[in-house]
């Protein structure tokens, strides 16, 4: 290696440290603990490729879906869609004092997704299948078809709505140039394939009647889906900033940090009255269906228990977050708002799923390793990437004009 190019390589990737000083740095107690996980994690992954599902989860004929579905598709594609919240409300709402976050948000929900299919393969266990819907067996009056060309399509669009922080980092100037002439058409057709891959999504279970509980089997799956989603995706983000700021706050100016509880405000608005809608359609879905009957049982009391903890409590915290210009209420309804669309998914995907076979699904501490190394990962990669690349603030030789 030149000499330019070893001192590329100290600046960039060793952040300028030596080799021996930048191991060092690694040793923290949070990746002793990260490492713990995927100690466990990565040969769990390697026997269920060797050995199959039933050697590694509580998967069964009767309950083929496990959380490898419920936690890593779901809801790590629920949660993911605050970058397309973000990059709506910037490039085609016109909403441009939230640009500071379109970057932090495209690279949320790109990783989102990625590690969303990742978990996938290793749900399906044949990773070179994933390609057959779209090249080689075209199934194009499947809802999976569907879902499936939508998650390939909006990956790529999210690889190039990133992929602008990896080329100025790379000072790729030319690639940089053309990446912004194609930059409104991608956010526009990002956009779209949003709207129909998370309601898909909800559309998979409209062919379970029979197998999903009455009181979250309804007609209006997909708009519940989209609506929770939007919800859910706006809150990650406030939650995602909340950390950033934290830990890489030495990367922000004192105005950044006094902007951050203003826009957080905004998103805390937002998140509101996406719960809100959400919460209409919830009722709706039940007088619709007429499935009060259930109110009053067991099942009725947990799905009294998602919408009050994750719907209304929410809901009531923003609110009055607003009314009180309260940044960390914002915060803290937020927080709720994720775990509660955590609640959902699982519920629909896993707990209410099979509700009336007397063979219930425990997900394995095996299962549980894969998907918690699955978190690890995306925590990892998106440090890695705000640590070297311009995501939280912008080059000098790059200035906005996207």
């Amino acid at each position: 290696m030149t000499p330019e190019g070893r001192a590329w390589v100290r600046e960039n990737i060793l952040l300028g440290q030596s080799v021996r000083d930048y191991l060092r740095s690694l040793v923290t107690p949070w990746n002793l603990v990260g490492a713990a996980i995927v100690a466990v994690g990565l040969p769990v992954i390697i026997a269920r490729f060797i050995w199959g599902l039933g050697a590694t989860t509580n998967l069964s004929n009767t309950n083929p879906w496990g959380i490898w579905l419920g936690f890593d598709m779901f809801f790590g594609v629920a949660i993911a869609t605050g970058g397309f919240a973000m990059v709506v409300g910037v490039y085609i709402l016109g909403r441009t004092e939230y640009k500071p976050m379109v970057r932090p948000a495209i690279l949320t929900g790109f990783l989102g997704y990625a590690l969303a299919v990742f978990g996938l393969a290793i749900d399906l266990g044949r990773p070179w299948r994933l390609p057959y819907p779209l090249f080689v067996s075209m199934g194009t009056a499947s809802v999976m078809f569907l879902v499936a060309e939508h998650l390939f399509l909006y990956i790529t669009i999210q690889f190039l709505e990133f992929l602008p922080a990896a080329v100025e980092w790379l000072r790729l100037r030319a690639v940089r140039a053309w990446l912004h002439r194609i930059h409104i058409g991608a956010v526009i057709l990002g956009s779209v394939l949003v709207m129909g891959h998370q309601s898909a999504l909800g559309a998979l279970f409209l062919l379970m009647p029979t197998r999903l509980h009455p009181l979250w089997y309804s007609p209006y799956l997909p708009y519940l889906f989209f609506a929770s989603c939007v919800a859910g995706g706006i809150a990650m983000l406030v939650v995602e900033s909340l950390v950033s700021h934290k830990v890489f706050g030495h990367k922000l100016s004192h105005n950044d940090h006094e902007t951050i509880d203003r826009l957080t405000l905004g998103l805390g608005k937002a998140a509101m009255f996406a719960l809100f809608a959400y919460l209409g359609l919830k009722l709706l879905s039940i007088a619709h269906g007429m499935s009060w009957n259930h109110i009053f049982t067991g099942w009725g009391a947990w799905w009294a228990v998602e919408i009050v903890a994750g719907i209304a409590l929410p809901s009531v915290l923003f609110l009055l977050g607003i009314w009180r210009e309260s940044a960390t209420l914002v915060r803290w309804g937020s927080v709720v708002t994720v775990l509660g669309l955590l609640l959902n998914r699982m519920n629909v995907a896993v707990i209410a799923l099979n509700w009336n076979l007397p063979d219930r699904y425990v997900p394995s501490w095996m299962e549980i390793a894969v998907s918690a190394t699955l978190v690890v990962f995306g925590v990892w990669i998106f440090r890695w990437i705000v640590n070297r690349m311009p995501i939280l603030n912008r080059l000098p030789e790059f200035p906005d004009h996207d």
